[in-house]
């Protein structure tokens, strides 16, 4: 009989792969922007699947970069690297993880079933390495020549990286740990503290993103939904689907802001000093809804999730929650349906060129719930002060990670490099790219 399941399951897997709604024919331009069209719900049985064959890189192909910028390889040979975080000296820490394989979301075909497209689309497809890697350019020739194994030891799915007074906080995806760290060190074999616990649960979104505030006072996490929309019971959303704010030395948390249902990228605006995020929105409404997008977090606020999306605009699907509803925040800036933003970094410090000066950076991991797919690049967003500019559409950074229905890659993490080059964490393919002004001469090897 579980035989019999399990290929029934399959045939099911394989079959939902090819089908769903027929594909978007709207102009992608309008679900984009601090106003996007927000199109009608378009509910069924079979949602729009459309995953891509996740296959790395073919020996000598890599991304395609914009005009006026170039791309080269600045490590590769990664375990699924998903998080980047640049260290004072120039080090950057690489976190090699993967879904902690606790995920029964939708009960057990539907389960079965995502984890198998999730697999396809290389993600779980095995165990997490559960490691933080060192890169170091020491020649500053644009390319990692060191590579070695930071931390093995006591991490679960690790993410979000962070240093703060000689401790290097490691967001795990059920706890804040710290452990003691200088920066230059290439080993830490200290065991950690507990700083405190983080919901974990089913773990449907497993990530923990990880941001010291700028005087090192407090530490800010974000914490995805355990569901799409509640489907797993509210009762383990419990802390969930929000931003904490975390005390570094004694672990007591506030929520900052909630009704996120996954808050991931977080970066500090240098223009005002806000704090900032990506999200990715609810699935199965449709290819064209509803749009993840790119917003500044006020103290307090509410961002709908489960109960209405961009806004005020009510999901039908989870309980009905009149009193939460009329309080929910629209997001700044709707960066499309289904890009599924992860990385996110503000411009300063880049020397990509003059027309980055001001603006975030945002890695789209790419969709599975869209066709035509979306996502799967690096977008820039040009700011105007303290707001996306009026008007602007993301700029394509760096592009052809996914051709037809092949993923040779997927864009996580985003830094700033030392030398002002943009980092890109690649999963999927095992690798970090470097992106640079193809003006700009090449660094000069350093002195002996």
């Amino acid at each position: 009989m579980r035989l019999a399941m399990s290929i029934s399951v399959a045939a099911l897997g394989l079959a939902v792969a090819g089908c769903g709604t027929s594909p978007s024919t709207a102009r992608f331009e309008d679900f984009v922007g601090p106003h996007p069209k927000l199109v009608a719900v378009q509910s069924r049985l079979i949602p729009t699947v459309n995953v891509a064959d996740a296959k790395g890189w073919p020996a000598g192909q890599m991304p395609t970069a914009a005009a006026g910028l170039k791309v080269n390889e600045f490590a590769g040979g990664l375990d699924h690297p998903r998080w980047i975080y640049r260290l004072a000296n120039g080090d950057i820490l690489a976190a090699e993880s993967q879904s902690p394989g606790t995920d029964h979301t939708g009960g057990t075909i539907k389960g079965k079933i995502q984890k198998m497209l999730m697999s396809k689309a290389g993600s779980g497809a095995k165990p997490s390495a559960n490691r933080i890697i060192l890169l170091r350019d020491a020649d500053g020739d644009g390319v990692a020549e060191t590579k070695t194994v930071l931390i093995d030891h006591d991490l679960v799915s690790p993410f979000g990286m962070a240093v703060i007074g000689g401790e290097l906080f490691v967001a795990n995806a059920n706890g804040l740990v710290a452990f003691p760290f200088t920066p230059g060190e290439t080993k830490i074999t200290a065991k950690p503290r507990l700083v405190t616990p983080l919901p974990s649960g089913y773990n449907h979104h497993w990530t923990k993103s990880l941001l010291a505030s700028p005087d090192g006072r407090f530490l800010y996490v974000g914490v995805g939904s355990n569901s799409n929309v509640g489907e797993n019971g509210l009762e383990m959303e419990k802390g969930r689907a929000a931003v904490w704010q975390i005390d570094p030395k004694s672990g007591a948390y506030r929520i900052q802001a909630g009704g996120l249902r996954n808050p991931v990228g977080l970066a500090w605006n240098p223009a005002g000093g806000a704090l900032w995020l990506v999200a990715n929105e609810r699935d199965e409404l449709g290819n064209d809804l509803v749009p993840d997008y790119l917003t500044s977090v006020r103290p307090g606020g509410f961002y709908g999730w489960p109960f209405s999306y961009y806004g005020q605009n009510v999901d039908t699907r989870p309980p009905p929650n009149p009193a939460l509803v009329p309080k929910a925040i629209a997001p700044d800036y709707a960066l499309g349906p289904h890009v599924a933003a992860l990385g996110l970094t503000f411009a300063a410090g880049q020397t990509l060129g003059a027309q980055f000066a001001a603006g975030a950076f945002v890695g789209e991991h790419g969709s599975w719930n869209r066709k035509p797919a979306s996502g799967y690049q690096v977008v820039f967003v040009p700011f105007a002060g303290a707001m996306p500019a009026p008007g602007a559409l993301p700029i394509p950074i760096l592009t052809g990670f996914r051709v037809g229905d092949v993923a040779y890659g997927r864009p996580v993490g985003l830094q700033i490099a030392k030398d002002g080059s943009l980092l890109v964490a690649d999963d999927v393919g095992g690798k970090v790219w470097r992106v640079s002004s193809s003006a700009v001469a090449a660094p000069k090897m350093a002195s002996k």
